[in-house]
């Protein structure tokens, strides 16, 4: 089961609001989480897998506390997930996941993102069946013996462990089993570098560089919306 992943991402924020961006994202899935499940990270899985990942990209401890404060309010606006597809130049295969208080300008906004960048907004169901949904964990690989894990984790979902280029531990479960593993990592005092869900492509698509820059261009532009929160496609 073990092997070596290459882990790539969708595409790389421009360089001058990154860090904005990430904020922005965490601000969202903080206030899902605690509208879901409460204001506490010890009853609430979703708001501890969120409050570490900020803390792996050093968002400042107030920012978080202000967050879950904010989504405590009476008035904050009500964020929903919504996933929205289509196909970006080349026949590359594009998954636009969103946080959004308004459908009506998200999916607006989504479309003309595509149209602009030389792609082909689809309707729910068209590209979704190419990707699989899973649970990532990132882990410092320091005193972790992968085969070890292997073991001890199938029963909790495991389906892929490996490495990455960096020498960190990949574990990936359905998502569905994405708090059992969270648990079970908790339990045995790991605590993830990150943890997130994402959309892996079961096939990718072949294309030249100068196609890839294509379809970049256009991953860019969907990534700078502000009501986006992270884009994955099928690209090789």
């Amino acid at each position: 089961m073990g092997r070596i992943f290459e882990v790539r991402k969708s595409s790389m924020f421009a360089r001058y609001d990154r860090m904005a961006k990430q904020f922005s994202r965490v601000g969202k899935e903080i206030a899902i989480a605690v509208k879901k499940g409460g204001p506490e990270p010890d009853t609430n899985p979703a708001l501890r897998r969120v409050m570490q990942n900020a803390k792996g990209f050093n968002m400042p401890k107030d920012r978080i506390e202000a967050a879950i404060k904010n989504a405590m309010g009476k008035d904050i606006s009500s964020y929903e997930e919504v996933l929205y597809e289509g196909y970006a130049p080349h026949g590359v295969a594009v998954l636009v996941v969103t946080a959004t208080d308004n459908t009506t300008r998200t999916v607006a906004n989504v479309r003309s993102h595509f149209n602009k960048g030389g792609g082909t907004p689809g309707n729910s169901g068209s590209v979704v069946f190419l990707f699989k949904h899973l649970g990532v964990f990132k882990l410092k690989s320091d005193g972790l013996n992968m085969d070890d894990m292997e073991l001890e984790l199938i029963d909790f979902g495991l389906e892929e462990i490996g490495d990455d280029a960096d020498g960190n531990i990949i574990v990936r479960c359905a998502f569905t089993d994405f708090g059992n593993m969270q648990k079970a990592l908790e339990d045995r005092g790991i605590t993830p570098i990150s943890s997130e869900l994402e959309w892996i492509p079961l096939n990718t698509v072949e294309v030249t560089p100068e196609q890839a820059e294509d379809v970049f261009k256009m991953i860019e532009r969907i990534e700078t919306d502000d009501d986006v929160q992270l884009v994955f496609h099928n690209m090789a």
